[in-house]
Parts: structure tokens; C-alpha cells; sequence
């Protein structure tokens, strides 16, 4: 799959997740307090609810309906009641804009 644009960097806002939808896949797109953007699946996997709405906090991504959190590096879940992870994908910056792949890392 190739990479797609999903936004410029000057949307996003440190430890908020933003949400965009790629191909019908809704993604949440995080820039953390280190810096790094990441990509993971924007649906929690206990409830069918946007993580983008939910809190960023120490390298996780929490589900505001039942506080689930999940790595941004790995998608898992470190918190009940979700176990199922959420796919993480690559991210690539290119002059100011933030392109992902739909393919999920295989590295994590």
C-alpha cells in the first residue's frame, strides 16, 4: 500500500488526538509530548468509540467511554476492560505533512 496524506503537522496539537478517516479506516493521528506523531486504529476494541476523543497521556491513547488505554508505539491495551489491541501504522513526514500507510507495522 502507498502512503497517504492524512493532515499538516500544524493541525495537530501536542497530547490531543486528531482524527481522519483513510479509505473508510478511521485513524487517530497523536503528537506526543516527546515530539513523535503517531498512527493507531481510532476504534476501541471493548466499545465502538473513538479513541481520538479520549486522552493522550505518557505514551498511551485513553478511551473516554471506559478508560482503556493503549500504546501509541504497539496498540495493545494496558488497561481492562479492553484486551484486543488497536493496528498501529507508519508514519512518514514530508515537507510539514504527515502521511501514513493503512498497511499495519510488523516491527511491533
Amino acid at each position: 500500500m502507498t502512503q497517504q496524506l492524512v493532515c499538516a503537522t500544524s493541525d495537530l496539537v501536542q497530547d490531543q488526538a486528531h482524527r481522519v478517516v483513510v479509505d473508510g479506516t478511521p485513524v487517530a493521528v497523536v503528537l506526543d509530548s516527546n515530539g513523535d506523531i503517531h498512527a493507531i486504529g481510532d476504534t476501541c476494541t471493548h466499545g465502538d468509540i473513538s479513541l481520538a476523543e479520549g486522552f493522550v497521556e505518557d505514551g498511551t491513547l485513553e478511551c473516554w467511554a471506559h478508560g482503556s488505554k493503549f500504546s501509541l508505539l504497539s496498540g495493545k491495551p494496558l488497561t481492562l476492560p479492553a484486551y484486543e489491541p488497536v493496528p498501529v501504522y507508519e508514519v512518514a513526514l514530508v515537507d510539514g505533512n504527515v502521511f501514513i500507510d493503512l498497511e499495519i507495522k510488523k516491527d511491533v
